[in-house]
């Protein structure tokens, strides 16, 4: 068989060669999508177990606060849901505004590009049921510096590490936020003591330019013995306190 001019016919040892080459590519092709799958899977799980882990730590920091843990999630229900409310309605006007919600109170803080979109904020805020008063504390303005945001991060450890230092405050208790240095303080306080006394640590910290305090004053049940009456009560046999006055002793 004659072959036409720049074409040449495959032989046996070539038409073998080109079987094995399609089957290696085949076997890789196979291989490689198998790594796929088992990279999403992984990454599927990974996501699955940060939310699962997010949630235990969570629940753990409830458990050491003075507010219970059915209001600690209610409190970060409240906070995700405005969150994502606000993502849904204009995810580029609202990029910038930060939900921190505290016994049922919910503090809106950041920048949005009109007066509109801040009323609107509030109002989506204001639209959770679970939520009792809205502090709105956003500002109309362009959106914050990397070096801005930076420094607000660096205001809030420090004020952070001083409330962990005062034997004078629980600073567990404490919701801190700042932007553009202003201080925002959410959370319990036992006495008014405490309460203004975490105020004054972190109006001290250096860049704060002033502390609003949106804490409220909750002292801690007292323990069951503390309940109890101050003295012991006395009852004779028959349950009366006292004993039975009627009767006299005797000879």
């Amino acid at each position: 068989m004659n072959a036409a001019p720049g074409f040449k016919i495959a032989l046996a040892p070539d038409v073998k060669r080109l079987a094995t080459h399609k089957a290696h590519l085949t076997r890789q092709m196979r291989a490689f999508l198998t790594l796929s799958a088992m990279l999403a899977a992984s990454a599927g799980v990974s996501g699955c177990m940060t939310a699962a882990l997010g949630t235990a730590a969570s629940v753990g920091v409830y458990a050491v606060q003075d507010r219970t843990i059915g209001e600690g999630i209610d409190d970060a229900t409240a906070s995700q849901t405005v969150k994502t409310r606000l993502m849904v309605a204009d995810s580029t006007a609202f990029r910038e505004v930060d939900v921190e919600v505290a016994e049922s109170n919910l503090l809106l803080s950041g920048t949005v590009p009109t007066q509109e979109h801040r009323q609107a904020a509030e109002t989506i805020a204001r639209s959770v049921r679970t939520v009792d008063h809205v502090y709105n504390e956003i500002v109309v303005g362009e959106p914050s510096s990397f070096a801005r945001s930076a420094q607000d991060e660096l205001i809030t450890a420090q004020i952070r590490a001083r409330l962990t230092a005062s034997p004078a405050v629980r600073a567990i208790n404490v919701n801190i936020e700042t932007f553009h240095g202003n201080v925002y303080l959410m959370g319990l306080a036992r006495t008014q003591n405490e309460l203004e006394r975490a105020a004054e640590i972190a109006s001290v910290v250096g860049g704060v330019r002033r502390v609003v305090s949106f804490m409220t004053v909750r002292a801690p049940e007292l323990p069951y013995y503390a309940q109890a009456p101050s003295g012991p009560e006395y009852r004779g046999g028959d349950g009366v306190p006292g004993g039975d006055q009627s009767t006299g002793g005797t000879n």
